[in-house]
């Protein structure tokens, strides 16, 4: 099984993270192969059996691995204990300081967020669509690992594979809340091929609200998730191909006592 990594994160004494693509798992069709998403209409064995080997991968047991029932919120839940199966939080953010848990995002194309104050002991995970990034989830996360003893300027993270910009086509109403928020968001917008579209850089728009949050050490993988089917999967290319549905990536990060 094959995960992609923050160098600066792994070098964390205490932590163990992962952002995980397609393989490894045991999904069929549309879901090959690591399909975590439980919200897919996959067969629900399968992503289980795939959620126990990303567990497992990051060193907790499968009943350690949590994930929220996300909806493109700037809503954070402070994880103290794994919640029961179906008792998710309506949630895009998870903290925590209990070691042997694995806090876990779901995405196919939004940013997911790896965030670690190793020292203080304090994790942090985010799911950053659009909308989320835009309404403040990834400092949201950083209030609350910051409510749970870490320090702003000792939190080292980043954005994970995500859809890229040369992807990631956008109308012409969308850059407006953008520009509303800051004239300097322009950067994050070029024009499309297409009359009056624009190309997003999402994962650069995550990271520039990364770095005004306070946080120490933030990095970008480089991936674009849309274009990359081999190793992502992707609801940008699964809607333009007209597929009824498509896998969720996982990616998880853990402390270890």
């Amino acid at each position: 099984m094959h995960t992609h990594t923050l160098p600066e994160l792994e070098s964390a004494r205490r932590v163990r993270h992962g952002f995980f693509g397609r393989d490894g798992g045991v999904s069929e069709g549309l879901y090959r192969s690591l399909n975590c998403g439980n919200g897919s209409n996959d067969d629900p064995t399968c992503v289980a059996e795939n959620r126990r080997r990303a567990a497992a991968h990051i060193g907790v047991g499968d009943t350690g691995l949590v994930t929220a029932y996300q909806v493109h919120s700037d809503r954070v839940a402070t994880v103290e204990t794994p919640w029961p199966p179906g008792a998710a939080p309506k949630v895009d953010g998870l903290v925590t300081r209990e070691p042997g848990i694995a806090l876990a995002v779901l995405t196919a194309d939004c940013a997911p967020v790896l965030l670690a104050d190793d020292g203080a002991g304090v994790i942090g995970a985010a799911h950053a669509g659009w909308r989320g990034a835009l309404a403040g989830i990834v400092e949201a996360v950083v209030d609350a690992m910051v409510a749970l003893g870490a320090s702003r300027g000792d939190i080292v993270g980043g954005v994970g594979p995500t859809i890229g910009p040369e992807s990631y086509e956008v109308g012409p109403e969308f850059p407006a809340p953008f520009l509303k928020q800051t004239d300097d968001n322009r950067a994050f917008f070029r024009t499309a091929p297409r009359n009056g579209h624009f190309l997003f850089d999402l994962k650069g728009y995550v990271a520039r609200r990364l770095t005004e949050a306070g946080i120490g050490d933030v990095h970008v993988l480089p991936f674009d998730t849309c274009a990359d089917e081999d190793q992502f999967f992707s609801y940008r290319r699964a809607c333009l191909r007209g597929e009824g549905d498509y896998g969720r990536a996982l990616s998880a990060i853990a402390l270890h006592a």
